[in-house]
């Protein structure tokens, strides 16, 4: 197999037939912050702001094992809960957790319609929704960056179409030869067509991302294999993601981690030492609940995470 375009390529890798996602389990290769302890806290956040929003459930896309609407059936076991991800139900799921099985990427399963009274929660899904590489060449021309999927050896292809290019001169903008764009277009595509899922609710999108004014000049493609960083190949041996331009997906608030949790009222400060020697295991629980707090707010970490919040009491279909 010659070199195909990284969209094609990385598709294949992370939701073919053998790809990463339906081949590996992704928690025992790397941890995220749906994954324990973290996971907990996240989980009563996203709860806290449902609750603000008088939303009584929540949708999980890209839900992955089940790792973080386990721990939000962990918190309210009586509240309506959904995971969406390319693979099978786990079995270990709470019986009162649905699901629904998708193709993987951008695309999602037709049954996933007339959401109502829900928050939608897209945590990590669109850093791994594929799309166009393009790279400025020693012509002032962007070509496509094509990648034979067995080694990862690149090369640049045609020109990018007219769209592609459309949205490269407006969201991510190449001035020096050797540049890279990692073309948003698919992601902007998928999340406007989450949001029409939706009649009643809202959305967040919390994902590794930039604005125009802090795009990485060559990409920010990378791959993992068992918690390291390795060379991006797409042969399903790796996950492959890069980074989101946050700012050309539809919004009405683009908030990072940390100033979301302050936004939302989450707040768990550490616990007086007087505690342990009353009640150790409530010491230790407030403990562990702080630690994991101060981790997911970090602005030199889990804190610079993104969340684009498209929130509203009516049907999101009905706005333009």
């Amino acid at each position: 197999m010659g070199k195909v375009g990284w969209v094609h390529a990385w598709q294949e890798a992370l939701y073919g037939a053998h790809g990463f996602y339906r081949a590996q389990v992704p928690a025992r290769q790397f941890g995220t912050a749906t994954h324990p302890p973290l996971g907990a806290v996240l989980a009563e956040a996203i709860w806290h702001y449902a609750d603000l929003l008088e939303l009584s459930g929540v949708v999980d896309i890209g839900a992955g094992r089940g790792e973080l609407i386990g721990a939000l059936h962990s918190h309210r076991p009586d509240r309506p809960l959904l995971g969406v991800d390319v693979i099978e139900r786990p079995d270990e799921l709470p019986a009162g957790v649905r699901w629904l099985r998708g193709p993987g990427g951008a695309p999602l399963p037709d049954e996933l319609a007339d959401l109502d009274d829900v928050l939608v929660v897209a945590h990590e899904w669109l850093d791994v929704v594929p799309c166009v590489i393009g790279q400025l060449d020693g012509s002032g021309v962007v070509r496509e960056v094509l990648v034979d999927p067995a080694t990862g050896d690149e090369a640049l292809g045609d020109p990018l179409d007219d769209a592609d290019l459309a949205w490269q001169h407006q969201f991510w903008p190449l001035a020096h030869e050797g540049d890279r764009v990692e073309i948003g277009r698919a992601r902007d595509l998928a999340w406007a067509d989450l949001l029409t899922r939706v009649c009643r609710g809202a959305a967040i999108a919390i994902d590794a991302g930039h604005v125009v004014a802090t795009r990485p000049r060559h990409g920010s493609l990378a791959a993992y294999r068992g918690d390291e960083v390795v060379r991006p190949v797409p042969d399903g041996s790796c996950d492959l993601s890069a980074q989101v331009a946050v700012d050309s997906l539809r919004h009405d608030e683009i908030h990072t981690q940390t100033t979301a949790f302050e936004s939302f009222g989450v707040w768990a400060p550490m616990p007086d030492p007087a505690l342990a020697r009353c009640d150790e295991a409530a010491y230790r629980r407030r403990l562990r609940r702080a630690t994991s707090a101060a981790q997911l707010t970090d602005p030199a970490g889990h804190g610079a995470f993104r969340w684009v919040v498209v929130r509203q009491a009516g049907a999101i279909t009905s706005r333009s």
